[in-house]
This record gives structure tokens, C-alpha cells and sequence, in this order.
């Protein structure tokens, strides 16, 4: 509006016929929101001398607010009260709205209360703006203060506030006021609170109100679908549907888009190929919400065929049906397909919106993609993409994810407004990288911040106390859960058992799993798989059969759970009729890891050639690692001829990775078949992999110390050396101190 230069006459005539057909060609215009032409009639009024009346600033002051132009406004509210307008109630409304919208709400209350007599309209436009502005408790005393002055509300007023709460006492008093006034045939009124009811999930009330309306528009039946979507009942909505169609109405985009989305979140892939067929045959499958609603349905249900076809299909695509795809794809294990979209995007000239940015930084997390990440970073910082905390956050994991903590960290300190998650993105990205001190220097000045942790930024550390088996810390950790009373949660219960069992402290994981009230199947898992892990088979098998008792439905996770406990306690039998039981009974496709589980069960009972045949009737294709497994066996049971077997079998698939390459060479070194030792090792030079030595760690107040196999650079190797062979002496009394330090050094 930098055309139009607003000038205010000093001294104005009398209304004239011409001020009031000016008057209604600019009502005209005002109605049909063509507010620009309204203030250009403004300025033709000028021009001509023609003087503006009560009637002509209503419109002047919706089409500032309209077009955002606060100074205009100003003014016209300056020649509101030099030409004595300000008591015009309908003014007053005008300027009461105008400053609401700019935030200014103590001067629209001041507006309102300088007013000598108030009917309903400001009334009704002061209890609007507060409603607007959530300030529900000053509309309802301000409402109440109406009544009390002997203001009867009109059909807008209660409208105003019907609109603006969200409690059902709220709703249903409302409701009574509109049959108590005698509103009850306002059919924008009926359709609010019918709307209301409905996102109160109250869909009793709001179907009664239906069936007692006695005319409903398309916004009617959409207001009582949305309420049915609120609780997901399908069948209910179809029906209604059905029945729009017998009173000459037909259902429109909203209406479907709430079917769609109700069977996203309750419905299966059969009930939405017959939803998508009702779609089609209404003509409504081109219409570019509903197929981004499509879309996304078939996302969630895994169809990722049909997802793809339609978009595709789709030949003007906006920012949002891009998003839910790259989401989609994304939330469906295919991280690589999520980028290649992205890309495809940038290239089609689409600006991404933040939500987008976000969604293919997290595929580059988990891809572990640094180079793209900083691409996309790059591309963001060009584009001068506005970013929020949640893109800011996603930028932070993906370096984190990356091993590039130093930049995670740029980004973290670049952060003016911080939130728990971005206190969370840190904490996590040192505990996943191994650098729990500085996981808990982060986790400490989180607190400072008077940021308060939550159940992410407990299991984060628990995680990397429990990969270092940082017993102490851990400790550290389940007081300060206990201190401050941290909400007990399947996540940080399951989180502590797991810490406890990897730092080797059985009692207090068993003792944290008895504490909780509620089990989920990864609970029994972890439970299974720690026992398995220390030995103790037995144990592993009796929590087994408890789970089972629980009446909980056992997936693919436990079963692997209480697989690998058998391998390492040596429960052949007991595994083998487990993996029959999961596949007979439970109906579950044994997956490669169930079948390698089997195969290591059996080698480690010696039963090297059953293992070589379950491996040959199971698995349909060659697996290295598998057969790296029966390697190991051949060779330390003395199979060499089914070692050799196995070994060709390595070769001529060509292994790319270094430890396969070495189970080749001690197997060819162990049958002197120097020639193949050669070989490997010529192969492991042309693809330049080198064979990390064996290793371990142990954690000691917080410090790390490494030792590698064949290794004397500690500095106190000789001290560690003595003590061995002191508890060698101890763990066996037959020999003295004496004969115990004759042996040789390792």
C-alpha cells in the first residue's frame, strides 16, 4: 500500500447521497475481500471532496488489518476521534479487532472501556480477541460482566466463545445458552458447537445434536465425521458418508480426508484399498489433499508400491506431499530412497519447509552420510532457509551420528533458544560415540540451564555406561532417577536392567525388573538375553517360560533372546526345540540371525557337521559371516576336510572384509597351503583392509584403558603381568608361588 498516501481532512463536511453510495460500493467491496480496493475508494473519496461518515471507517480499519497496515490504521483512528466518532459501537469494534490482531491488547481493552455506552458488538469483539488469543478465563469474565450489565449476547458473542474453549462443561454450557437465547436455529452457531462436542470426543452429543438440527449444510456432516475420526470409528463414518449422499449432498474433500486419516491410524491394508475405491469413484483421488492423505495411509501400512505410484502419478507436486513422502520413506526403513527424494525435490525447484530439511538430515543419520549431511547443511546456509530448533536438533544428531561430535557441537553453542531435545541430541551424541565424561559434563550443565532431564537423557547415558560397563556411573545414574523422581517408564526400567547385566551386576538387574509393575516383551528379552550372557542358561530358559505365562504374544526379538542364551550355555537340545516351537507353533519366519544362532549352537556342542547340514537345508543363499562360524569350528574341532570345504566355498565368494580374509589364512596356515595363505593375504593388501588385533577394555572411575592382544606398551605391564600369575597361583593351590613365576612372559 505504498501507493496509497494517506491524508486526513482538518475539517469535514457533512455527509452527503454521494458519501453514502461511496459507502456502499466500498461495504461492497469490503464483503467480497477485496480490501485494497477499499482503501483506493478511500483516497478517490479525498480527492473529491466527498467527506467519509461512521459508516465508511468499519471497513477502513478491517482493511488494515487485512493487509497488515498498522500506521494507516493509526491514522484512521486518529480521525475517528477528531470528528467525534469514538462512541460509534461499530467503530469501536472495528478498532477494538484492528489492535487485538497487532498484539496490542491493553489498548483494545482501553478502546473498549472509554466507550460512554457499549451495546453487543464491542461487547462481542472484545470477548473475540481474548478468545483468540487463548486467554479464555478474561472472555469468560468479560462474558459473565455482559450479562450482568444487562447485555444480552447475540448469536455471534456466543459463537465467539464456543470457538475459543475446549472443556466439555464448557461446551455443553454454551450449548444450553444458545436454546436459552433462542439460537438454536443459527446454523453457523449449531455447527460450532457441534464441532466442539466432536473434538472433545463427546460424539454422543454431538450426533444428537445432528439428528436434532432441522437444516445442516456440508459443514454439518463434516463437523460429525471429524468427531466419529476423533475416535477412529470407521464404520460409523462410512455410514454417514452414505447417508450425505440420500439427502442430495455430496461429500467433499474434508470428509474424505477424515475417513483417510481414521483408517491410517485404526484401519488395515484391506479397509484401505476399499476406502482409496470409494475415493476414486467419487472423483476426489486428484484432488492434492486427499492424495497426499493416501499417500501417507499407504506408508504407514508399508505399501510402499502404491504409495509410490500415486505419487508419481501426482504431476503438480507441493511442498507438503513431497514431505510426506521423504517421511514416509524415511519412517519405512528406506533412509537412501528418503535422500534420493530430496534431491529430487531440490531439482524440481520445490523449497523444502523446515519439517523436510529435518526429515532428510535424519535419513543422513542414519545412513551415517557426512558428506550429504554437510551438503543439505551447505544448501540450507545458501537458501538462507530460515531453521528452526527442531531442524537445529536434527543437524546436531547428524553430525553426532557421523563421528563429527566437534561439529555437533558448532552447531549446539550457534543455538540461541535450546530445548530438552537439543540437550538430549548432545547427551546422546557423546554416549553414542563412547565419550560418557563428556556425556556427563553436557548431562550437568543441562541442569544448570534449569532444563529438566527426561526419560531420553537418563537412557542415553544408561546406554553408554551400560557399552563400557560403567557399573559406578550407572549407579550415579539410577540415584539421581530415584532423587528426582523421574516417572518410571518401560524405557528407563528396561534401560537399567540392561546397564546392570552388562556392567555384570545380576542381583540388581533382576532386582530392577522385579520392581516394575508392567512388562513389555523387550523387558523379557533383555532379561533373557543378560542372562544368557553371563552363562546362565537355566535362568534364561525359566524367565522364558515365565514370559510365556504372561500371556504376552513372543515376536522374532525374544526368540533370538533365548537362542542365543542356549549357544553359550550349551543347551543344544533345549535351543533346537525352541527354533521348531518358534516356527511350528508361533508361526514365525526364522530370520538369518535365528538361523546363524542355530548353527553357532551347534558348532559350540561340536556338532560340526550337523551345523554345516541345518546350514545347507536353511539358508538359500551362501552367507560369509555364517560360514565363517563353521570355519572357526572346523578348525579348532580338527574337521579339516569339511574346513577345506567351507573354505573354498569363503573364496569363491570373494570376501571384502578383513576378519573373513583372516579366518582364510589360519585355516590355509594350519594345513600348510602356503600358496592360499599368500593369496589372502595379497588380496587383503589390494583392498588395503588390515586386521585389527584383538582387544579389551576396562573402565576405572571413568577412564578407559585399551589392551591389545600381543601388546606390552602399558605402562604397567609388569605390575599386571605379576598379578596374573598370582591369581593363576591362587586359582590353582596344587602349584606353589615359585613354580607360578617360572613361567614365561606372554
Amino acid at each position: 500500500m505504498k501507493k496509497i498516501k494517506l491524508q486526513l481532512p482538518n475539517h469535514p463536511k457533512p455527509p452527503s447521497l454521494a458519501t453514502k453510495s461511496h459507502n456502499a460500493v466500498i461495504n461492497r467491496r469490503s464483503t467480497a475481500g477485496a480490501h485494497r480496493d477499499v482503501l483506493l475508494l478511500y483516497f478517490t473519496m479525498l480527492k473529491t471532496h466527498i467527506p467519509p461518515d461512521p459508516y465508511t471507517y468499519p471497513s477502513m480499519l478491517k482493511a488494515c488489518t487485512a493487509l497488515n497496515l498498522i500506521s494507516h490504521g493509526l491514522s484512521f483512528h486518529q480521525h475517528v476521534v477528531v470528528n467525534g466518532y469514538s462512541s460509534d459501537a461499530y467503530i469501536a469494534a472495528s478498532l477494538i479487532n484492528f489492535y487485538a490482531k497487532f498484539g496490542y491488547a491493553d489498548v483494545a481493552c482501553k478502546v473498549f472501556d472509554i466507550m460512554p455506552v457499549r451495546n453487543v458488538v464491542p461487547w462481542t469483539t472484545i470477548i473475540g480477541s481474548y478468545t483468540r488469543s487463548g486467554d479464555v478465563n478474561t472472555a469468560f469474565r468479560m462474558y459473565k460482566q455482559m450479562q450482568y450489565e444487562g447485555i444480552k449476547p447475540s448469536s455471534v458473542t456466543v459463537l465467539t466463545m464456543v470457538s475459543g474453549v475446549s472443556e466439555y462443561t464448557h461446551v455443553q454450557s454454551f450449548h444450553a445458552s444458545s436454546i436459552q437465547y433462542g439460537f438454536v436455529c443459527d446454523l453457523a452457531l449449531a455447527n460450532s458447537i457441534l464441532n466442539s462436542y466432536g473434538k472433545c470426543r463427546r460424539v454422543l452429543d454431538a450426533s444428537n445434536l445432528f439428528e436434532s438440527m432441522d437444516k445442516r449444510d456440508i459443514v454439518s456432516w463434516n463437523s460429525l465425521v471429524s468427531a466419529y475420526a476423533n475416535i477412529d470409528n470407521i464404520r460409523e463414518i462410512s455410514q454417514l458418508i452414505s447417508r450425505m449422499s440420500l439427502s442430495e449432498l455430496d461429500p467433499d474433500q474434508q470428509t474424505f480426508g477424515s475417513l483417510i486419516s481414521a483408517v491410517t491410524r485404526q484401519g488395515g491394508p484391506r479397509i484401505a484399498k476399499l476406502v482409496h475405491g470409494k475415493v476414486v469413484s467419487n472423483g476426489f483421488e486428484v484432488d492434492l489433499q486427499v492424495k497426499t492423505l493416501l499417500i501417507t495411509m499407504y506408508l504407514k501400512f508399508k505399501d510402499l508400491t502404491t504409495a509410490y505410484r500415486l505419487f508419481e502419478s501426482t504431476p503438480d507436486k507441493d511442498m507438503i506431499l513431497w514431505t510426506a513422502m521423504i517421511s514416509g520413506l524415511l519412517q519405512n526403513e528406506g533412509p537412501d530412497k528418503s535422500l534420493s527424494l530430496f534431491q529430487k525435490m531440490i531439482i524440481s525447484n520445490v523449497i523444502p519447509s523446515t519439517t523436510t530439511v529435518a526429515c532428510a538430515l535424519a535419513a543422513c543419520a542414519h545412513l551415517g552420510s557426512f558428506l550429504a549431511g554437510t551438503s543439505i547443511h551447505g544448501y540450507i546456509l545458501r537458501q538462507q532457509i530460515p531453521v528452526d530448533i527442531p531442524t537445529q536438533n536434527s543437524l546436531i544428531t547428524m553430525y553426532a551420528k557421523c563421528g563429527q561430535l566437534d561439529k555437533s557441537c558448532v552447531v549446539f553453542e550457534s543455538m540461541n533458544c535450546k530445548d530438552v531435545v537439543t540437550w538430549n541430541a548432545m547427551v546422546s551424541g557423546h554416549a553414542q560415540n563412547g565419550q560418557l565424561p563428556n556425556a556427563l559434563y553436557v548431562f550437568n550443565e543441562m541442569r544448570k540451564s534449569f532444563e529438566k532431564p527426561d526419560a531420553v537423557t537418563v537412557v542415553s547415558l544408561l546406554q553408554a555406561c551400560a557399552s563400557i560397563g560403567a557399573h559406578h556411573q550407572g549407579k550415579w545414574i539410577h540415584n539421581f532417577i530415584i532423587r528426582n523422581s523421574l516417572e518410571s517408564s518401560l524405557l528407563i526400567d528396561t534401560a537399567l536392567i540392561d546397564m546392570y547385566f552388562k556392567c555384570g551386576n545380576i542381583d540388581s538387574a533382576r532386582k530392577c525388573f522385579d520392581r516394575m509393575s508392567k512388562h513389555d516383551v523387550v523387558t523379557w528379552s533383555t532379561m533373557i538375553g543378560g542372562y544368557g550372557s553371563h552363562g546362565k542358561g537355566e535362568d534364561a530358559l525359566n524367565m522364558f517360560i515365565e514370559f510365556l505365562q504372561s500371556g504376552i504374544e513372543p515376536n522374532h526379538v525374544i526368540f533370538l533372546s533365548v537362542l542365543y542364551s542356549c549357544s553359550h550355555s550349551g543347551l543344544v537340545d533345549e535351543g533346537l526345540t525352541l527354533f521348531d516351537t518358534m516356527k511350528k507353533r508361533y508361526k514365525i519366519e526364522p530370520k538369518l540371525e535365528h538361523c546363524a544362532c542355530v548353527v553357532d549352537l551347534l558348532c559350540r556342542a561340536g556338532r560340526i557337521k550337523d551345523a554345516y547340514d541345518f546350514y545347507k537345508k536353511t539358508f538359500s543363499e551362501p552367507v560369509v559371516d555364517v560360514l565363517g562360524i563353521l570355519l572357526d569350528a572346523c578348525r579348532s574341532k580338527g574337521y579339516k576336510e569339511l574346513g577345506d570345504v567351507i573354505a573354498s566355498e569363503i573364496h569363491s565368494l570373494k570376501p571384502e572384509e578383513a576378519g573373513n580374509l583372516v579366518q582364510l589364512v589360519h585355516n590355509y596356515a594350519s594345513s600348510a597351503e602356503w600358496d592360499g595363505v599368500g593369496e589372502a593375504w595379497v588380496q587383503m593388501r589390494s583392498l588395503g583392509l588390515k586386521k585389527i588385533p584383538a582387544w579389551s577394555f576396562i573402565e576405572i572411575n571413568g577412564n578407559i584403558t585399551t589392551f591389545f592382544k600381543d601388546h606390552s606398551s602399558h605402562p604397567e605391564y609388569d605390575d599386571i603381568v605379576m598379578c596374573l600369575k598370582s591369581m593363576i597361583m591362587h586359582l590353582k593351590p596344587g602349584k606353589s608361588v615359585a613354580d607360578s613365576l617360572e613361567c614365561q612372559d606372554p
